[in-house]
């Protein structure tokens, strides 16, 4: 089977855009979660978000373009643009009709469908922006990145609410590995902040509630004063590619894409499974797909870990199952939210890329906001504290290996085993 390497990444997150910078930011401790004002969130109950600032459309599009695309499109076009470049791909590469691309999102712009609404009721259909469908088409990222770039392989977009981007990067390992194509660009990407949607994550009472005051404590995973999620927004784009590609064009390679495991809870809208049988599945899928020899080991998960009560506990325990089972020592586990907040679509693949260069750079990622350990969860795994550590590599082992973990709605899993290349 064909071996898929990583050659290009790109970010636009809370903590700004550029991979570089973002990482930086990140291990700085920095949070890019913010009080939200206004008048319309004044009757809602979580008033904490995590924006992404300053972000100037009109620096990666003609301007006559940015009304034709949604917030979430333009951030994937940016995000893109970096990969692209980071992977070295110019306009005479000769792999760009074998590149394909496997972007999703997990929501629409409600806020531009609400205000097209009221445009048909006061004004009528004429009045209707003809690029209305297509900006909330949740795969038109997909397409315009396949656009803008010239890239003629496999148009592909995967819309599994906050398993989004982890399911994009793993169907396109898939893709390169079964043939399809040589190269993908690839990840999730989101904008969904709004009165409306925070509206409604707050009747499902899934978002914090207690840290309006001081929003950067808001997102705390498996901190025992956790309550709730905080939303998000960002995007997070991967250029995968062929190993044999890759040495050819002397790339820089930043890890491997060892395996991808899915699997369905099948219990609940909106609740992981309480057993955790899912994330289970999920990662020992993904583990079986890595193949990893007898001195292969997961010394970090990088936790899906939203800030909620029920899901944190449910995956810290799943993840103490999967490990235990395997006879090893407990890996360093971390949650990326109390930075990032949940990028809900995006999340699986900022956090990958995140991920990425943690084992790039040898470090391991810190846990934001982790001022008191839920005691509970103490005992089941180690958590790594509120500053990054250095990585070591283990006695008889080459290379550095994790897995990431994304769940979504609808009782959606992936987990993607990834590792620091080795030739």
């Amino acid at each position: 089977m064909k071996r898929v390497v990583v050659t290009g990444i790109g970010l636009v997150t809370p903590l700004g855009c550029g991979a570089n910078n973002v990482w930086s930011a990140f291990l700085a401790g920095k949070c890019g979660i913010r009080r939200l004002e206004g008048p319309d969130y004044n009757k809602i109950s979580s008033k904490v978000a995590a924006r992404v600032p300053k972000f100037k459309a009109s620096e990666y599009v003609a301007p006559n373009e940015i009304r034709t695309m949604s917030p979430a499109s333009l951030f994937a076009l940016a995000a893109s643009i970096e990969a692209v470049q980071d992977a070295g791909i110019g306009e005479s590469c000769d792999i760009r009709n074998r590149t394909g691309v496997a972007v999703g999102m997990g929501m629409s712009d409600l806020e531009y469908i609400i205000e097209t609404a009221n445009i048909l009721k006061d004004r009528g259909p004429s009045k209707i922006s003809p690029y209305f469908v297509p900006r909330i088409l949740t795969n038109m990222a997909a397409g315009i990145i396949s656009i803008k770039h010239g890239f003629k392989g496999p148009n592909h977009s995967v819309s599994t609410a906050c398993a989004t981007g982890a399911h994009s990067i793993g169907d396109a390992t898939n893709f390169i590995r079964h043939g399809n194509a040589i190269a993908m660009v690839c990840g999730g990407t989101e904008s969904c902040i709004s009165p409306l949607s925070m509206a409604g994550f707050s009747r499902l009472r899934a978002l914090s509630t207690k840290y309006n005051d001081t929003p950067e404590k808001s997102s705390r995973p498996f901190d025992a004063q956790r309550d709730g999620f905080v939303m998000g927004e960002g995007a997070g784009i991967v250029f995968l590619e062929e190993l044999d590609s890759a040495l050819s064009r002397n790339a820089k390679i930043y890890a491997e894409i060892l395996g991808y495991g899915i699997s369905g809870d099948a219990s609940h809208l909106t609740a992981p499974s309480e057993d955790g049988r899912g994330a289970i599945q999920a990662m020992q899928n993904a583990l079986t797909d890595a193949k990893l020899s007898d001195v292969d080991r997961v010394s970090y998960v990088n936790a899906h870990a939203t800030s909620t009560p029920l899901g944190d506990a449910i995956e810290v325990g799943a993840i103490n199952q999967v490990f235990s089972s395997h006879g090893q020592e407990r890996p360093w586990v971390s949650s990326m939210k109390g930075s990032l907040g949940h990028g809900q679509g995006a999340a699986g693949a900022v956090e990958a890329i995140l991920a990425i260069l943690a084992l790039h750079h040898a470090i391991l990622p810190p846990n934001i906001n982790l001022d008191n350990p839920d005691p509970s969860l103490l005992e089941l795994v180690r958590f790594t504290p509120s500053h990054p550590l250095h990585w070591p590599l283990e006695p008889g082992q080459h290379r550095r290996i994790l897995l990431k973990n994304s769940f979504g709605f609808g009782g959606t899993n992936a987990s993607l085993c990834i590792a620091s290349f080795s030739p």
